[in-house]
């Protein structure tokens, strides 16, 4: 029998086994990541009554549950740029929402995709669209670079079971407006992906929006929709976990659930505010693999965490070294880093609106620093305009005189140049403490004012150079196209 005829039994015979065995023949577990779109921190295991997540409820109640995390964007594609590399976008110019999708750009030298390094480690990378007839996922990566090769090997979860050890995703398709039709563009679709199928248990009369909107049936609309899709998405991640465990991959698989920002409402995505960054996440341990030091089942951890460390937490599972410079942080494991004690964070443009917005987060406090104040809640973003009701409607209410405290608030023609919220008093952050003359409110100020300038220096924030108007434009042109241009629009002189 050749050499080569004898590692292709070998090889048979350990995923005949089932063994998860790398290269080096070090045993590793299986890492799957369930990634939630636009949440917050609605589950029901975090106490939020009008949502049915019992698998997920199931899943945190079996592993560890996370309070404080929070992703360093509060939209999709920049988020998704800085997990997936373990760098922040504003460091390697992934910061611009959908940006470098149609030229020559590359990663800084040293930057890779987290898969890449994976499959270099020896697991088999999949990024997982369906069960059979089961939809469970997008097979989304919404990425700000497309010129680093395949980011998976394969959508196919048949093939899991016998190329371990693997690293999966599946990319929730739920909590997410179905509005990109182009023969209704002039007509927002307001139904929620797969709404008939959802269990209908928030409505109308029984859901309590936060207090910066007005009391409306339309907003109350728009929050039952949202819960009632998160429900719909725990349906969806239980197929998973089924399928998981009648594979009899359950025990070698580490389970990651967080989602990539937070919550689909209008004063949440594209905002740094905690609706909009702070995500769930839970993680569960296999238990043919001794768990980390850190790891406590059916736990709740309240230490501050970046959506961004997990990249380097991932790595460090699945046996592989963090490289130098990679500013991803590992919470989980014998070599885990010291607790962050601050989450940094970044908003710039986004579609056509052009903003730059940077926050800081401690255990308490959120730091808010808006660098371009006129672009504010009530500026133009088409998609926002036409996707979140609430936002006209708002400006109809604002129009009548009919707004009064924080709605009132928050249609104000331009932001603060400053920000600093309690969110322990204050968990809607209505109440800004920027100006504030009490003496902990000056000291949270000077102290995250501080760490913010220091983030900024030491990570080389790429957000003071503007980007060209000739970059701009196209998307000015494409959001007109998807969407239309509101008639009580004035373009920019």
């Amino acid at each position: 029998m050749t050499i080569h005829a004898i590692v292709a039994l070998a090889a048979a015979l350990c995923c005949a086994a089932h063994l998860t065995v790398a290269a080096d023949g070090a045993r590793r577990p299986n890492i799957l990541w369930l990634v939630g779109e636009n949440i917050d921190l609605d589950l029901g295991c975090y106490g939020e009554k009008l949502v049915r997540t019992p698998n997920l409820d199931r899943l945190a109640a079996e592993g560890m549950r996370f309070t404080r995390v929070f992703a360093t964007a509060p939209v999709c594609a920049p988020s998704r740029s800085a997990f997936m590399t373990g760098m922040y976008q504003t460091s390697t110019d992934t910061h611009h929402m959908r940006s470098h999708r149609n030229d020559a750009f590359r990663l800084p030298p040293g930057v890779r995709p987290l898969t890449h390094r994976l499959r270099d480690a020896g697991y088999f990378t999949a990024n997982i669209k369906a069960l059979g007839e089961q939809v469970v996922g997008t097979g989304k990566l919404d990425l700000n670079f497309v010129n680093e090769g395949p980011i998976f090997e394969s959508d196919d979860w048949n093939a899991l079971k016998s190329r371990q050890p693997f690293y999966a995703q599946v990319n929730s398709l739920e909590v997410e407006y179905d509005i990109y039709d182009r023969k209704s563009a002039s007509k927002p679709r307001v139904e929620w992906v797969g709404e008939r199928e959802h269990p209908q248990i928030a409505t109308q009369e029984n859901v309590r929006p936060p207090p910066y909107y007005p009391d409306h049936p339309v907003v109350r609309q728009e929050w039952a929709r949202y819960l009632n899709s998160i429900s719909g998405m725990d349906r969806r991640i239980g197929w998973v976990l089924e399928r998981l465990r009648a594979d009899g991959l359950e025990d070698d698989t580490v389970i990651i659930f967080f989602a990539d920002n937070g919550r689909l409402e209008a004063r949440g995505i594209h905002w740094c505010y905690d609706s909009g960054l702070r995500v769930p996440m839970i993680i569960r341990w296999p238990k043919n693999f001794p768990a980390p030091p850190q790891y406590r089942a059916g736990s709740v951890n309240g230490q501050v965490v970046s959506v961004l460390d997990l990249t380097a937490t991932t790595l460090a599972i699945a046996g592989v070294p963090r490289v130098p410079g990679m500013q991803s942080r590992v919470f989980l494991g014998a070599q885990a880093d010291a607790p962050r004690r601050y989450a940094f964070s970044a908003r710039d443009r986004i579609d056509e609106t052009v903003q730059r917005i940077r926050s800081v987060r401690d255990a308490r406090y959120r730091y808010i620093r808006n660098f371009v104040p006129a672009q504010s809640f009530v500026s133009l973003n088409r998609y926002k305009e036409k996707c979140f009701l609430v936002q006209p409607l708002m400006r109809e209410l604002h129009a009548q005189g009919k707004l009064t405290g924080p709605p009132l608030a928050l249609m104000a023609p331009r932001l603060p140049e400053e920000e600093l919220y309690d969110t322990q008093s204050d968990s809607h952050e209505i109440r800004n403490l920027a100006k504030s003359g009490q003496r902990e409110h000056r000291e949270a100020l000077l102290r995250l004012r501080a760490a913010l300038d220091v983030w900024i220096a030491e990570t080389g924030d790429r957000g003071q150079w503007p980007e060209p108007p000739a970059v701009v434009a196209p998307f000015e042109k494409e959001m007109h196209d998807w969407f239309g241009t509101p008639v009580w629009f004035k373009p920019r002189q």
